[in-house]
């Protein structure tokens, strides 16, 4: 018991800006532990974005870099040529990676590029207002989306997974989420296997976690669990969608 309670070593002790039941703590949280059972804290680079996570360095405890919007991959990409023996990852958001980011992220992946990339995909531009995203849901009524997203009008949302499943250096890609206990475990184990990919050299990889705002999807904490269990998971299927 104690282990489940205890503060992973590469997470402060610190208070948490983020909203009442916002996905990002958790997950912050999934890749501390993932880092120090594989004991590569000290050799860690990590690259915030723009965004919700912008402030991923307040609570982490390696060292972590910011990039400019949407060019978290191409920052990661510098830093992993410059140094090929650091573990480098980029954690993002949907709009940091699908929209301004998409062209960073996809040449990351078809140039095979030796990092992992955690995607938070919660549907909503959450840090400027809640507009729409580029993976916001049909009929999802948002800032910018005011009388719901109409593909003849707005498109269709972006799955970027499976968009990069064609790409030859993209090793590894899986689709998870965090709306469960069961869910959160697989998270982790996902999470470990896209960093794993990296510490052996294989390539690209990216793990998607499909996580709930509360805030802008104008929900309760639990309500937004249920919403990704019963609708969001739906448009957005989870499981590995290339890789072992």
């Amino acid at each position: 018991m104690s282990k489940i309670f205890k503060r992973p070593r590469s997470m402060k002790d610190v208070p948490t800006h983020y909203c009442p039941g916002c996905g990002h703590g958790l997950i912050h949280r999934l890749v501390c532990e993932v880092i120090d059972e594989l004991g590569i804290r000290e050799k860690t680079i990590a690259i915030a974005p723009v965004g919700c996570a912008v402030f991923a360095y307040d609570y982490w405890d390696f060292d972590t870099m910011e990039a400019p919007h949407g060019r978290t991959p191409a920052v990661a990409t510098g830093v992993k040529r410059m140094l090929p023996d650091k573990f480098v990852f980029t954690y993002q958001g949907d709009g940091d990676l699908a929209a301004i980011g998409t062209a960073e992220i996809i040449h990351a992946g078809n140039r095979g590029e030796k990092i992992s990339v955690i995607f938070v995909n919660n549907g909503v531009y959450g840090m400027t207002g809640g507009q729409m995203a580029p993976t916001t849901l049909l009929g999802q009524v948002t800032a910018t989306s005011q009388f719901k997203r109409r593909a003849d009008k707005e498109g269709y949302p972006i799955k970027i997974l499976e968009m990069m499943s064609y790409l030859p250096g993209v090793v590894y890609l899986e689709r998870t989420s965090i709306f469960s206990p069961k869910e959160i475990i697989k998270t982790k184990e996902a999470i470990r296997r896209s960093f794993q990919t990296q510490l052996d050299g294989k390539g690209f990889s990216m793990v998607e976690v499909i996580s709930p705002c509360p805030t802008y999807w104008a929900l309760s904490p639990i309500d937004a669990m249920k919403r990704i269990e019963k609708e969001v998971i739906k448009e957005y299927p989870l499981g590995v969608i290339k890789g072992n």
